[in-house]
């Protein structure tokens, strides 16, 4: 018997743009499936390099970041392809920190229902909950309301694609309500590798505090190094400062200015882009992760990495972001947003007590492992072929 043939439109390493470490996953992990007889990912076009080749993945790259033509283009792709389902890897600024290009590029599910292609869309944040001026989004309060209204457009185009699969139990039920949405469906993000359990005691050398993201809007470095300075005000003179990742599309450059604003600053490093062989040397590095956020896109991917390695976190007390993390069973220690000796005392609270550290540690891998990859895989292969059952009784 014939299996499946997957589509997946995802950014896609080595691109950098936003989902691709959570893209690269979900497809390895779909092309590791025996009903599964090939993955074809509609990826973006970087200047990054070609993909490294996957036993039964073929890689089509056929859109770009800001591009006005993807609602063209991945269609057209996937006409030509023809798999015999697509599942969508996005959030709400996919397609482009542009707001026309963004947009446009959010039309792809609701075109590929018209054309009858069967539709699993993973949507990792909902527009009604992000601050639209403190993403980067919008620069005004007026605009930012417009952005708001036009998101809950979307969010209704984007309701077309056959089932849409979300992670948090409340966006789940905040779609069912506010949309009338019984096609929203909970999937768990899942952990990205069925891991070892890791060592929690703390890693040998300098205690670490770590960091890791896209830079520059919503999650800024100023703060935490306020709070890193002010340690060593105090006296924590065994202290390291890891401040990884990139710039967010929205703000090119800033990490490069921070590095240089903080030069002088002893024990701080930037080590960039992390390839995803590097990941798990950098948490396991770490003896907390950090999270100097201002506001919240969502579900954090970055917190279930350091779940999967035994991290303890330090998190900003924003909004619902508290009840959302501790719906999915992640535990912290909290900080008032924007105040770095909170965020101070919140990492001091975690470094000077190793047992508290542990129990986090132990608690975040639970919350990270407790359903890996490969069964989220299969969920939607069984979704798939409940959705080809039902076109072919049609």
């Amino acid at each position: 018997m014939r299996g499946v043939r997957v589509g997946v439109v995802s950014a896609f390493p080595p691109g950098r743009n936003s989902l691709s470490e959570y893209g690269y996953h979900l497809v390895r992990h779909l092309a590791n499936l025996d009903e599964v007889d090939e993955v074809i990912v509609y990826c973006d076009i970087t200047d990054a390099g070609a993909p490294d080749p996957m036993d039964k993945v073929e890689v089509h790259p056929c859109w770009r970041l800001n591009s006005m033509g993807n609602a063209r283009s991945i269609p057209r792709e996937i006409a030509r392809t023809a798999p015999d389902a697509v599942v969508l890897n996005l959030q709400f600024a996919s397609f482009g920190d542009k707001r026309a290009p963004g947009a446009l590029g959010l039309l792809v599910p609701a075109l590929l229902r018209l054309r009858k292609v069967p539709t699993v869309l993973i949507l990792h944040n909902l527009a009604d909950n992000v601050d639209m001026k403190d993403a980067g989004f919008a620069d005004s309060a007026v605009t930012a309301r417009l952005m708001t209204f036009a998101g809950r457009v979307l969010t209704r185009i984007l309701l077309r694609a056959d089932l849409v699969a979300l992670t948090i139990p409340r966006y789940v039920e905040f779609l069912r309500s506010s949309y009338r949405a019984d096609n929203a469906i909970l999937v768990p993000h899942g952990s990205f590798d069925d891991v070892a359990i890791p060592s929690f005691a703390p890693p040998p050398g300098p205690r670490t505090i770590m960091a890791f993201g896209k830079w520059g809007t919503y999650k800024t470095v100023d703060m935490l190094v306020d709070a890193y300075q002010e340690l060593l005000r105090r006296g924590y003179d065994d202290l390291r400062l890891v401040l990884a990742g990139t710039d967010s599309p929205n703000s090119k450059g800033y990490m490069a200015a921070a590095a240089e604003r903080y030069a002088e600053v002893p024990n701080i490093e930037f080590p960039g882009y992390v390839a995803e062989k590097d990941v798990a040397g950098l948490f396991l590095s770490a003896s907390v992760v950090a999270f100097p956020y201002t506001s919240t896109t969502g579900s954090s991917g970055v917190l279930h990495q350091a779940g999967e390695y035994g991290r303890a976190a330090v998190l900003p007390r924003i909004g619902d972001l508290v009840d959302i993390l501790e719906e999915e069973g992640f535990r912290g220690v909290y900080f008032q947003p924007g105040d770095p000796h909170s965020l101070a005392d919140a990492l001091a609270e975690v470094l000077d007590d190793p047992a508290a550290r542990e129990s986090l540690g132990r608690r975040n891998f639970a919350a990270a492992t407790g359903i890996p990859m490969s069964e989220i895989a299969q969920w939607h292969v069984a979704h798939i072929g409940r959705l080809l059952d039902r076109q072919a009784s049609r």
